[in-house]
């Protein structure tokens, strides 16, 4: 069908074989091709050294290896070369769970962008540790005062776009600090941002957050970003 809209759903991966196959054999694909969608899923992968890529391929999954270090540069690659007609990304890491693509996808229809918050939603025990449920509400807290933004969970995996939103990005974060700067740039182009409550599941295998320092980190590219001229990083 020629008018048939596309989604892909992004996973960036390192060394995630505990939970990739679980991650796309929980993708409602079923669901979303029942209501009329192509469903694309990209795992990119940084250079992982266990079967990570051999168990997403024999899931049906699409392999886009980033042999270049971080979250960001994982997913600033895959957006270079997609041109689907939605986006989601979430982590590859089975926390985030993808049965809310066909709610944010409705969602969608009034918000150029939604997040899945775990913060307005449940969270499994020991899912998010005390200094991260704190540092986050700070985070959210700093973010929602410098751009004038109402959401609940800034350092959330868990995003959908509209392609023309995408398509007005220009991201340069390589690590984790991506989800602040797509922040920063959807809210200084003026976009909606809608919100999901989710269940945050408690992740299989490493954790790759270095805590406060990445807290750090991310609280400096907001108020970076905020008093520099847009177009200068």
């Amino acid at each position: 069908m020629k008018d048939q809209k596309e989604v892909c759903i992004i996973l960036p991966t390192l060394n995630e074989e505990q939970a990739i196959g679980p991650v796309i054999d929980e993708i409602p694909r079923g669901a979303l091709e029942e209501q009329g969608y192509r469903v694309d899923v990209l795992v990119v992968d940084g250079n992982s050294s266990d079967l990570t890529r051999e168990i997403a391929r024999a899931k049906g999954a699409r392999i886009l290896l980033e042999p270049r270090s971080g979250k960001g540069r994982a997913i600033r690659t895959a957006l270079e070369e997609i041109k689907a007609d939605y986006i989601f990304m979430l982590d590859g890491d089975y926390t985030y769970p993808t049965t809310y693509i066909p709610a944010m996808l409705k969602a969608l229809e009034k918000y150029p962008v939604v997040i899945g918050s775990r913060l307005k939603g449940k969270r499994e025990r020991g899912a998010l540790r005390l200094v991260n449920f704190i540092g986050n509400h700070l985070l959210t807290l700093l973010a929602n005062l410098l751009y004038g933004t109402r959401i609940s969970d800034l350092c959330t995996g868990f995003w959908g776009f509209r392609r023309e939103v995408i398509q007005a990005l220009d991201l340069k974060a390589d690590g984790f600090q991506l989800e602040a700067e797509l922040l920063t740039q959807i809210a200084r182009k003026g976009y909606k941002i809608g919100e999901i409550p989710i269940l945050y599941r408690t992740r299989q295998g490493k954790a790759k957050l270095s805590g406060w320092r990445d807290g750090v980190r991310i609280a400096r590219l907001l108020i970076d970003r905020r008093f520099r001229p847009e177009g200068k990083h």
